[in-house]
């Protein structure tokens, strides 16, 4: 039967081959899409797993000389740098991933991102903070993506041992436990938002043309064959088109995987080799595709095995039901209650949110059949042309097929609806300082040991910065743990971008950047008396320095370089109001650039599910149509009821499963962060109703078809 099925598949006539070819191409770029979404889940783990690379733990086992190491953090024009301070102790201290030998005293590397910068900006906006000789370039094993900013930084043990979070360390491989749960959780139901969609398609397009298999079968049945053998044909055939398929998906994967590497899919690119597939990924791809279109195949001729009559006794199928919509609607409530009760710990919150989404996914899939069935009969209620009620009426009767096509759509878009709400959201409450607000142009340090005193000569050197207003040293508050403010300044030292002293007030208590969090720095802010003399004021150590700009690049990072040649053992270099907040928003946007090409490639999937779907339906109802245009009805009535058929429910899933996200997205921020939804920005519109236009646009496109093959020829040889 395995050779039979093989010859109905290829030499079964000019239909069958169609067919064969429509298939394997389907199953082509579903499994390319497949093999591109596991190979990006493992591209991100790459780049994460070399991330927590720069932050090894300390370890000293003996089994070589350690090497000292301390990272740090510093940025550029608002982009995070990571400096990695390195001194070896022996000849046998391991060497950092990516260069070929570990740096001494006055020598670094650079990445190629970062040497770049050097190349575009002046020295002292970013060089002179790297003095000595440059080795040359960080190799991609030492760097999280292309565009990182990465400097290995030599020197001795004594210099390196004092620097902020140093450690000794002799294996390089010990790095900190990722966040595992939540990186699997975000990947995962990022993968899940494609791969759905992905597997619909395949699943469609083995279905293609299932009734008219159904009849072929039946004969078949009539004349002897048994279950068993009709069931060997039928899995022959689709294996065969998706075999060939998943080849060709397989070739155009590594055809693309340079390119598509390049693109930043989560704001970073990737490297080329960071896409890469593990021999558990090919297997389930290369296997369980041809598996999964072979059991789809047997699946769609369940009715064939009632009897050889089968097909031609169809009924209408059982309406469902409105108990659909409860795992929806319990959802919905375990956000609601978790309003009102959140948990402390991480693992307690996601054994709330993490069912409470779940089941509004699943509710979604279980009532989407449902909900089509009522959209349906509402639309035959007021429907006043041929077309409307014929597309409704046939909706009506079958919505599960109706609904089929589209559950990818309304799957990856309540999770691409969840993630833009909360990422717009959370970029909005936690955004970097405003564009031409005073605490824009303020560049902070805060040394992590106090200072006896600031040199009046830096001081001077900074207020000699073009574009620098101002250059104040923050003393330290004595009664910070009592609620004071963190610092402490002669009201005469007090610039007037930053507020005014109270009444009477010698010295005044401000925060260490000159402005509290979330609430910028203004001319008209009064700052509280301190209790304390100048003369006490003069015995308190320096915590930080504050530098007034007018918020200009050059004047910005002018300043960063001075300060942190002058104190070269800060945590985290200075830095402007904003700039952590912005790197992280920058990080944020990422994941919602990944959220926006999901759902594009959701729409574009649900757009090729909906063609071969209007393919399969026009050759199995070609006959009705056809009687149907003997009787009169002109062609742009049969075009009218397939669009309709079609578009209606994927335009009414589209909006359910966008309205639903937001909802849960709401919830989710009210009771994780007392945040309220903020309405994501008009690009996503523009993006999801740009992708429903092409998927009407790829609707559209197989109309000629309907022509071709409701001819009258067709009534007459039927």
């Amino acid at each position: 039967m395995i050779r039979f099925g093989l010859r109905l598949a290829v030499a079964g006539g000019r239909e069958a081959l169609t067919r064969l070819l429509v298939i394997a191409a389907a199953v082509a770029i579903g499994s390319g899409l497949l093999l591109t979404t596991l190979a990006g889940v493992n591209a991100v783990d790459a780049q994460l797993s070399r991330y927590a690379s720069n932050y090894p733990h300390a370890s000293t086992d003996g089994g070589a000389d350690p090497l000292w190491w301390s990272t740090r953090d510093d940025y550029f024009h608002g982009a995070q740098i990571i400096r990695i301070d390195v001194a070896a102790t022996g000849p046998t201290a391991p060497t950092p991933a990516g260069i070929p030998s570990t740096p001494g005293p006055g020598e670094f590397y650079a990445s190629p991102a970062l040497r770049d910068l050097f190349t575009a900006h002046p020295a002292a906006e970013l060089a002179d903070r790297y003095p000595g000789r440059d080795l040359g370039t960080v190799g991609p094993s030492g760097l999280t993506s292309p565009d990182t900013l990465l400097a290995i930084v030599g020197g001795t043990p004594d210099s390196v041992g004092k620097l902020p979070n140093a450690r000794q360390v002799d294996n390089l491989g010990n790095t900190p436990t990722l966040p595992e749960t939540t990186v699997d959780l975000i990947l995962g139901v990022v993968a899940g938002g494609l791969l759905f969609p992905v597997l619909i398609f395949i699943g469609t397009a083995t279905r293609l043309s299932a009734a008219r298999r159904e009849q072929r079968f039946a004969a078949m049945r009539l004349v002897g064959a048994t279950p068993r053998q009709i069931a060997m044909v039928a899995a022959v055939e689709a294996a065969a088109a998706a075999v060939a398929g998943t080849a060709v998906g397989f070739a155009l994967f590594y055809a693309f995987r340079g390119p598509l590497a390049g693109i930043p899919f989560t704001g970073m690119p990737f490297f080329p080799g960071d896409m890469s597939l593990g021999l558990l990924d090919t297997l389930l791809v290369a296997l369980g595709v041809p598996a999964g279109a072979a059991l789809a195949a047997q699946v769609s001729l369940r009715r064939v095995r009632i009897s050889p009559l089968g097909v031609t006794r169809r009924v209408t199928p059982r309406a469902p039901q409105p108990y659909r919509l409860i795992p929806m609607v319990l959802g919905v409530a375990v956000l609601v209650s978790a309003i009102g009760f959140r948990p402390q710990t991480s693992d307690g919150q996601a054994a709330v949110f993490l069912p409470g989404l779940l089941l509004i996914m699943f509710g979604l899939v279980l009532a989407g059949p449902w909900l089509t069935m009522v959209g349906a009969r509402v639309m035959a209620r007021y429907a006043n042309r041929p077309a409307t009620l014929i597309a409704a009426r046939r909706l009506a009767d079958n919505p599960k097929a109706g609904f089929r096509a589209i559950s990818g759509i309304m799957l990856a878009l309540f999770v691409t609806s969840v993630a833009v709400g909360v990422i717009t959201t959370i970029i909005d409450e936690r955004g970097p300082a405003p564009v031409g607000s005073t605490d824009a142009g303020t560049v902070t340090t805060v040394f992590d040991e106090k200072a006896a005193s600031v040199p009046d000569a830096l001081l001077a050197e900074l207020r000699a910065i073009r574009g620098v207003r101002s250059a104040t040293a923050i003393r330290e508050d004595p009664d910070l743990m009592d609620g004071g403010e963190g610092g402490m300044i002669a009201c005469a030292d007090l610039p007037s971008a930053y507020g005014r002293c109270a009444d009477g007030a010698s010295v005044i208590g401000v925060p260490l950047g000159l402005s509290r969090w979330e609430e910028s720095a203004s001319p008209a802010t009064i700052w509280p008396s301190a209790a304390i003399t100048l003369d006490e004021l003069q015995r308190l150590p320096v915590t930080s320095v504050v530098v007034g700009t007018d918020g200009s690049a050059t004047a910005v990072e002018r300043v960063r370089t001075v300060l942190e040649i002058a104190f070269p053992t800060f945590w985290v270099g200075p830095n402007v109001p904003g700039d952590f907040e912005s790197d992280f928003a920058d990080t944020l946007r990422g994941w919602e650039q990944l959220a926006n090409v999901i759902i594009i490639a959701s729409l574009a999937l649900g757009g090729c599910s909906l063609a071969v779907s209007v393919i399969g339906g026009l050759t199995e109802r070609r006959r009705p149509f056809s009687l149907l245009r003997l009787s009169g009805a002109p062609v742009r009535v049969l075009r009218r009821v397939v669009a309709l058929e079609s578009a209606v429910p994927m335009l009414a899933v589209a909006a359910l499963a966008i309205g639903m996200g937001l909802l849960a997205a709401h919830l989710f921020l009210r009771a994780q962060m007392h945040y309220t939804l903020v309405a994501p920005e008009p690009r996503f519109y523009v993006i999801v109703v740009v992708g429903l236009v092409a998927c009407l646009g790829v609707i559209a496109s197989t109309m000629p078809l309907l022509e071709r093959v409701t001819g009258p020829e067709t009534a007459r040889s039927e």
